[in-house]
């Protein structure tokens, strides 16, 4: 079978094209896709799990009128289930647990057309901003393969960016979609709560924070498929009238004049790095000779008590993935089967009240109306993604010495301790100061949007971070557009190399 000369340059959309006009068939895709992910997976442990035959049988079986028709595609290990597939969400007890059969998301992917190859590796229960579970190993960015792709999405993007697949799933409960869309030089949507389907085997992910699309290497691409698969799936918690128009349209449309809110000040705390200031200037520019409103202004959030009422929900919704995980395999909790930071969080919902848990909700809740008003008079905000390049692997992990600690703890069960020594709090200040940003649209539940309009002097991307007004990604998408008609990127390849020494062969 003969691999596609074209298929590291074009975007989904583009290889759909291609068998729809009989230039090249399914299987060709295919064979080229896994060619691709064998070659290239060694560097940078993307993908934890292949479907290789499977996706050769779903090859034999295309509709070549479908958008996406025998595209390949691959999955976040993560919410995104496949019947008899394991869904490990990045913890070793349920790598080898066959999903009950495939969610409603993964449903309407394959009828646009994809075709499945294999899951991407993710952070255990998706909970930090790069890609590090003690089950799998760490994934590596191929901008720099010293460095993070960030996470929780970071399989996905390094396997887009890699040019594995033109397209992969992602989730966003903090900035998971937005933060390795930065970090590995890609387009990356959150929709708007409610958008894309959460179901039947999830009610409301990380208590409506998460919402699930894809990281693509094009605009258009993100904009055909969530035309294709939005709208509530049966029993949906969240109800969103479906978009009457065509975001892939939209895409194509020149935007009206924007009044643009723009601000660098991290919200949840926080120093913004120097070569960070200077895309966000740039961008900032940018935006005036495209024509719009440009005003330096951001909504107000109290950090600290957004940052802990945010904290305390992660918490409690950690301590029950732990329990779950442990009752799916049948066995007794124990910290050795769960990494550190999750567990240590797990911990501090173990610790947590009803009633602290009600009442960090409800704060977050009132918070997120304050954010929204904003919006009444500002078309969009654009702010960085992340307030530094990408860390290096590791480095945002718990120390050896708060590794050991949380392990004792857990063995003497005494969460109560976790709490009083304020362990959380510290991991959870470092990590927001990296994402001072993103987390607060999730509770806001608008859309927003990573789109790579800058690389460093080290030829490492920095996405700018922009959030429409509640559904509202048709804005997003106008503006998206027309960013990349001025600043195209899709040529851009990752060397997947560490910096000084020759490119892989």
């Amino acid at each position: 079978m003969s691999l596609i000369a074209e298929y590291d340059d074009l975007d989904g959309l583009g290889l759909a094209e291609l068998v729809r006009t009989r230039a090249v068939s399914p299987q060709e895709l295919v064979e080229t896709a896994i060619d691709r992910i064998v070659t290239r997976n060694t560097s940078l442990n993307a993908v934890i799990l292949t479907m290789f035959d499977e996706a050769r049988k779903a090859a034999l079986a295309v509709d070549f009128s479908a958008s996406f028709a025998g595209v390949p595609f691959l999955l976040k290990d993560l919410l995104s289930t496949v019947a008899g597939v394991p869904t490990s969400n990045g913890n070793r007890l349920l790598a080898k647990l066959p999903a009950p059969g495939d969610s409603e998301l993964v449903t309407r992917w394959k009828k646009a057309g994809l075709i499945v190859l294999g899951k991407t590796n993710t952070p255990e229960f998706g909970l930090t901003p790069y890609t590090e579970p003690g089950a799998f190993g760490p994934t590596r960015n191929p901008w720099d393969l010293t460095r993070t792709p960030g996470g929780s999405s970071g399989g996905s993007g390094a396997a887009v960016a890699s040019r594995m697949v033109p397209l992969a799933s992602a989730g966003d409960g903090g900035g998971s979609i937005r933060i390795p869309a930065s970090a590995c030089g890609l387009f990356g949507l959150k929709p708007t709560r409610g958008r894309t389907p959460a179901g039947p085997f999830a009610g409301e992910p990380w208590a409506g924070f998460a919402v699930e699309h894809v990281l693509t290497r094009s605009v258009r691409d993100s904009a055909a498929l969530l035309d294709i698969v939005q709208g509530a799936d049966v029993g949906a918690p969240h109800y969103l009238p479906p978009y009457s128009d065509s975001f892939l349209e939209a895409v194509a449309r020149t935007p009206k004049k924007l009044r643009i809110a723009v601000s660098a000040t991290p919200m949840l705390g926080g120093v913004v790095e120097p070569e960070v200031l200077r895309a966000f200037a740039d961008a900032t520019k940018l935006l005036e000779e495209l024509g719009h409103e440009v005003v330096e202004t951001a909504p107000s959030v109290e950090a600290e008590a957004f940052s802990l009422s945010f904290l305390t929900v992660l918490a409690a919704e950690l301590r029950v993935d732990i329990e779950e995980a442990a009752k799916a395999a049948g066995v007794k909790i124990r910290v050795e089967d769960f990494d550190e930071s999750t567990f240590g969080m797990g911990l501090l919902g173990q610790a947590c009240s009803a009633g602290e848990l009600a009442s960090a909700l409800r704060y977050l809740k009132l918070a997120a109306r304050g954010v929204s008003a904003f919006f009444e008079s500002h078309d969009v905000l654009m702010t960085p993604v992340l307030s530094q390049i990408p860390p290096s692997i590791g480095a945002l992990q718990p120390s050896t010495i708060e590794k050991k600690l949380i392990r004792a703890i857990g063995r003497m069960k005494a969460a109560w301790l976790f709490k009083r020594l304020g362990i959380a709090k510290r991991l959870a200040s470092e990590t927001f100061s990296f994402i001072p940003w993103t987390p607060v649209f999730n509770v806001t539940g608008q859309p927003a949007m990573s789109v790579p309009l800058f690389w460093s002097d080290r030829s490492l991307p920095i996405g700018m971070h922009f959030v429409g007004r509640f559904a509202d990604e048709a804005t997003l998408f106008q503006l998206a557009g027309q960013l990349e008609m001025a600043r195209p990127w899709q040529s851009r390849k990752p060397p997947m190399r560490v910096p000084g020494q020759a490119s892989p062969a």
